[in-house]
């Protein structure tokens, strides 16, 4: 499946109507279809990163709140206070 370029060819089926608005931004962009997916999926990879942390964030702000978290020193207190 490699090539002698480092590259993997990936086969995906999308819908007609998806397959002709994919090729005219590709052609809107001036980037063959290849370059259009890579770009497309870096984009989408950033964007999950994105929604992860603000998740973990959310996560932790829930527990800080459940522990009565409110300022730096009442994460010293946490940090220290079985020390």
């Amino acid at each position: 499946m490699g090539t002698s370029r480092g590259r993997v060819a990936v086969t995906i089926s999308i819908p007609p109507a998806m397959a002709e608005e994919y090729d005219r931004l590709a052609r809107a962009t001036a980037k063959n279809r290849s370059e259009l997916f890579r770009e497309m999926f870096d984009s989408y990879r950033r964007a999950r990163g994105e929604e992860l942390f603000n998740e973990l964030q959310r996560y932790g702000a829930r527990k800080a709140r459940e522990k009565g978290v409110r300022t730096e020193r009442d994460v010293e207190r946490l940090v220290f206070e079985d020390r």
